[in-house]
């Protein structure tokens, strides 16, 4: 199976790393001592502590799991080292919608970071995926659940 590439700044990258860390020091750690208690109390057929944390613990593993393959795989973009006058990961954008006065920044990001919140969108989301090669004065169209919307690129940074 080929790895899978996770496009995301170096910021991030250290935050997921921080976040793996963690859960395997601490809250693996923590959990194996809640299991152990439980266990601890006899009959684990009705156990409500133990059957929660097993499942407690499926979910840690599983994004233990989740944090090393996005790790291994990440891919650094850097904030404004994206050339000039195309749109790619790493370009901060800036649009207006059609019939709309106030034009909206983005900055262009992996889908591990991606927080519409601070003003950054997934490369795979629909806008960032319509607004990818396109250049200042050119058009996106995008459908959306309220209908279709048009995007003008306004500046590329």
């Amino acid at each position: 199976m080929v790895p899978r590439s996770y496009p995301m700044t170096a910021k991030r990258l250290a935050e997921l790393r921080a976040e793996l860390e963690h859960k395997e020091k601490v809250e693996r750690s923590a959990l194996a001592a809640r299991l152990k208690a439980a266990i601890e109390m006899g009959d684990l057929s009705e156990n409500a502590d133990y059957h929660d944390a097993k499942e407690t613990q499926g979910f840690l593993e599983g994004r233990i799991q989740e944090l090393q393959a996005m790790i291994l795989g990440a891919e650094i973009i850097e904030e404004n080292e994206a050339p000039t006058g195309v749109i790619q990961l790493g370009s901060r954008i800036t649009v207006v919608e059609t019939g709309e006065s106030d034009p909206e920044t983005f900055f262009l990001v992996g889908k591990v970071e991606a927080n519409p919140r601070e003003g950054k969108i997934s490369n795979e989301s629909p806008l960032g995926s319509a607004l990818l090669g396109k250049k200042v004065g050119q058009t996106v169209k995008i459908s959306t659940p309220s209908g279709e919307s048009q995007f003008k690129v306004l500046k590329i940074e």
